[in-house]
């Protein structure tokens, strides 16, 4: 397989050959047979790579610290030493929950608190200088900060507005991991609807419309929105590839052109 072949995400990304995601807002929509962690994987690699040099804070709803250190290991990454060098910065929140029984502003304050903690992070890593490759805020994932919050989207959507403006006023990156499928209500619907509509690149992981197969296990489609650079404005790009997942990581090729 081609090089360019491999690095077919990363291409319809933009990012590669000096280029971060910094400043821009990265949605990763999933769903149950086709799950996106293996895109936040690739992008955690990505931003700490020598190459890029870059921070991740990562706001961890879903998984504890060593579910992501044994993969990143098998991807070549050690994710025990970026800690110690501070280019990791790991927010265990998987025993973030607001209270039920109160009210609503009881819960905003919980979120005002959440937003104070990534902000302080920030803060630090920006006077360390310690962020050369900029930072990205990833946030794994979405879904389980609904239920900590007992279904509070509109704060929810207060909270990602809050972190959108750290994109600006940092030149950080927010990456968003959500399920594209968990949604019935026409209020939840709405929340996945404002999340595609505030993301400058929308990555959706779908199954193959032909079914299973034993070298494919799915399709990705990026939609990369246009946005101004200087004097000049890059135009919406849209890819389609399929994908293979491997114990290392993850293979994108077009499809047909897979090796058998």
């Amino acid at each position: 397989m081609s090089s360019n072949a491999s690095n077919l995400l990363e291409e319809a990304l933009g990012i590669g050959g000096g280029r971060t995601i910094g400043g821009r807002v990265v949605l990763v929509e999933d769903c149950v047979e086709t799950s996106g962690a293996f895109v936040l994987h690739h992008l955690m690699k990505r931003v700490l790579s020598l190459e890029s040099r870059g921070t991740l804070l990562l706001l961890a709803l879903a998984h504890p610290f060593s579910h992501y250190d044994r993969i990143l290991r098998k991807m070549g990454c050690n994710l025990s030493s970026q800690r110690e060098s501070n280019r990791l910065h790991f927010l265990d929140m998987l025993r973030l929950e607001f209270p039920g029984q109160i009210d609503g502003e009881t819960k905003e304050v919980g979120f005002q608190e959440l937003f104070s903690k990534l902000q302080t992070a920030i803060e630090v890593i920006s006077e360390r200088g310690n962020n050369n490759g900029g930072i990205t805020i990833m946030i794994d994932d979405i879904s389980m900060l609904e239920i900590a919050a007992h279904g509070c989207l509109d704060q929810i959507l207060d909270f990602l507005h809050y972190c959108i403006t750290l994109t600006s006023e940092y030149g950080c990156a927010l990456v968003i991991l959500s399920h594209g499928d968990i949604y019935s209500s026409d209020e939840a619907t709405g929340l996945l609807s404002s999340l595609e509509y505030l993301a400058d690149i929308v990555v959706k992981t779908e199954p193959l419309a032909t079914g299973l197969a034993a070298d494919v296990h799915g399709q990705l489609t990026v939609l990369n929105r246009g946005s101004s650079q200087g004097q000049g404005y890059s135009m919406n790009k849209f890819r389609n590839f399929h994908f293979k997942l491997k114990e290392n990581g993850a293979e994108y090729f077009y499809p047909g052109s897979i090796k058998t």
